[in-house]
């Protein structure tokens, strides 16, 4: 079992308009290949893969008013050791919390931040693996 290292990068999600399009063009252009998880109501989860490695996920956008006009994107998670600590001290060098720790059976606990200046990532503390 390894445990990811607090302040790297873990996890890397791309949040499009149409999965199977960008599924298609990173099978084309990295060799990735993908294996689909069934989320219910939120449609499918395609953990892409280099060999047995897992690189990274692609899922279809929510739609609704908070996605309206935002554009196919990467996002980001960062390994934590402690999400109470780290969004403490989060929050007293000017960064916010947009939405509270929440956990994701398997995967972890994840909260979703923005840093002073407005970029935002999700912190994790993931489940060893």
């Amino acid at each position: 079992m390894t445990m990811a290292e607090p302040g790297t990068f873990y996890w890397n999600e791309l949040l499009t308009r149409d999965a199977l399009r960008a599924k298609d063009f990173y099978s084309k252009t990295l060799g990735w290949t993908f294996d689909t998880m069934p989320m219910g109501e939120l449609g499918d989860y395609h953990i892409a893969k280099v060999g047995e490695t897992m690189v990274g996920g692609i899922m279809a956008m929510p739609g609704g008013p908070d996605f309206e006009g935002v554009p196919d994107n990467w996002f980001t998670y960062i390994a934590v050791d402690d999400l109470t600590k780290r969004l403490a001290l989060l929050r007293e060098n000017g960064g916010t919390v947009l939405r509270e720790p929440f956990d994701v059976p398997g995967v972890g606990s994840i909260a979703i931040i923005a840093i002073p200046g407005g970029a935002s990532q999700g912190w994790m503390v993931p489940v060893p693996m």
